[in-house]
């Protein structure tokens, strides 16, 4: 398990040098932003469970995986890393099986990331709509934040990178929050701002190169800059 960024150890809150936090835009009907946020390992620590789901998949299979390195590199959709272990023609068909193994294996171990509700009910507080928008499918995703009792206004499904920002674009998300690079690509794409967590793969460092307005340390730092994000 990654050390976790604290407030001492992991760099301030930044953004472009010189550049100031832009007014949130209101959500229709509502009086605050509208804010999306990924899940695995922005809202929630899937690795327990995805670890767990590839293990019984390896062992149907008889393909050996490596678990450690799938789960260091979450974000991606799940053909894509089905596609390191297994043969293109074979991937629709394993990815149909690891789906039904998931709801079984996956989803009772995984845990929710310091904060993660705290930082849905401060969009909640601001008057705002908190939105998750995932590479993950979307049952999938409904089962976790239901096990965990997270709240979300609308889940979003199977997008990913520069198609996560479709779906923020439609809703007037004004941010979006995730750990991954394809994540500050979906922010770019919806014209939203990029607020990175450095809990996920990606250090602070890679995420500030890929464009991220702010990095913060974790969700645990996300109600105190929305309230200076919101105004």
């Amino acid at each position: 398990m990654p050390e976790y960024l604290t407030s001492s150890s992991a760099p301030a809150a930044s953004g472009p040098a010189g550049a100031a936090v832009p007014a949130a835009r209101p959500s229709p009907g509502t009086s605050g932003p509208v804010v999306g946020f990924d899940l695995d390992m922005t809202l929630i620590d899937s690795r327990p469970g995805i670890g767990a789901a590839y293990r019984v998949l390896a062992a149907e299979t008889g393909v050996p995986i490596d678990v450690d390195l799938v789960v260091s590199r979450l974000g991606p959709p799940l053909e894509t890393e089905l596609a390191a272990w297994y043969p293109a023609d074979q991937v629709p068909d394993v990815a149909a099986r690891y789906r039904e193994l998931y709801p079984g294996t996956a989803i009772t171990p995984s845990l929710a990331l310091p904060g993660a509700a705290e930082a849905l009910e401060a969009v909640r507080a601001h008057g705002g709509r908190s939105l998750v928008v995932t590479a993950k499918y979307e049952e999938h995703a409904r089962l976790h934040l239901d096990h965990l009792g997270l709240r979300a206004d609308l889940v979003v499904g199977g997008l990913w990178a520069e198609a996560k920002g479709v779906a923020l674009r439609e809703q007037g998300a004004s941010v979006y929050v995730g750990d991954h690079l394809g994540d500050v690509r979906g922010a770019r794409a919806a014209g939203a701002f990029s607020v990175a967590v450095a809990t996920g793969g990606c250090t602070p460092a890679e995420l500030r190169d890929a464009g991220a307005d702010v990095v913060l340390a974790g969700l645990a730092e996300f109600p105190a800059w929305l309230t200076e994000f919101a105004g």
